[in-house]
């Protein structure tokens, strides 16, 4: 049975001040039903060879270091917290599985590279038919490898900045760094200041892709519902995701933020 808020300020209090295992067990089965949540937004379909539990697995591990490291001091719901970690922990299960076929990850570099030829001489991120032009691969499958990227994205607002160990504090969360007012972090940029920065770049995202940032990111939204908002197909939405990560990620480069992917 979920805890209620007072019973769940009650219980954070007990794990976090005084160190009960129990109460550190009722804080993660009450916030299971984000692992559930968190893997079926990120993975709609689960990879040949691996089993829908083994994505649930690793979102676990990912709930557990969030409840060991959350500081209930910090302006930072919980819940947001939460979802970073554990979207990073399946990610990095899929990673280290190494699912995606050899020719498949040859040519999603290939795009990565044409995009970053061809964008600082277009001015604007490339079209299909342009990347497929580019490429010499035809407009479909340019579409389905830009989807592909969009469903495993790489590029990520979840995705971690910083140059400490995966485990370690020193890694900070877009999400969290968007909305933690208070965070500082140790390193060669400072929180407020990632923070200013990360908000330029997506404050000069054109209108589409700023609006799927702030419905995916701060709403909560599926790629196929935010379609649905803005009356386009979910392999569309995929396509405005990648696209904004890729703008937000060269954005972040020029500025000289360290360690972006």
């Amino acid at each position: 049975m979920p805890l209620s808020p007072e019973q769940l300020q009650r219980t954070w209090i007990d794990y976090k001040v005084y160190k009960a295992p129990e109460a550190r067990m009722e804080l993660i089965n009450h916030y299971s039903y984000l692992v559930k949540i968190t893997a079926g937004r990120l993975v709609t379909s689960v990879p040949n060879g691996m089993d829908r539990d083994d994505l649930v697995s690793a979102g676990v591990i990912g709930l557990i270091k969030s409840v060991d490291q959350y500081d209930p001091t910090r302006d930072v719901k919980f819940e947001t917290y939460a979802i970073a970690l554990i979207r990073g922990a399946i990610l990095e299960m899929l990673r280290d599985e190494d699912w995606v076929p050899r020719s498949i990850r040859e040519k999603l570099k290939a795009l990565d590279r044409a995009v970053k030829a061809l964008e600082p001489e277009l001015g604007y991120v490339p079209s299909v038919r342009e990347l497929s032009d580019y490429l010499g691969y035809s407009e479909q499958e340019v579409s389905d490898l830009q989807q592909r990227i969009g469903k495993t994205n790489v590029y990520s607002l979840d995705d971690i900045v910083g140059g400490g160990s995966a485990d370690g504090d020193d890694h900070i969360h877009f999400v969290e760094m968007i909305v933690d007012e208070d965070a500082d972090p140790d390193g060669e940029v400072e929180g407020k200041e990632l923070r200013r920065v990360l908000a330029s770049g997506v404050d000069k995202l054109p209108e589409r892709e700023r609006l799927v940032i702030a419905l995916y990111y701060f709403e909560g939204l599926t790629f196929k519902e935010i379609g649905k908002v803005l009356g386009v197909s979910e392999s569309r939405v995929y396509q405005l995701h990648t696209q904004a990560m890729g703008r937000l990620r060269n954005f972040l480069r020029d500025e000289g933020v360290p360690h972006v992917a």
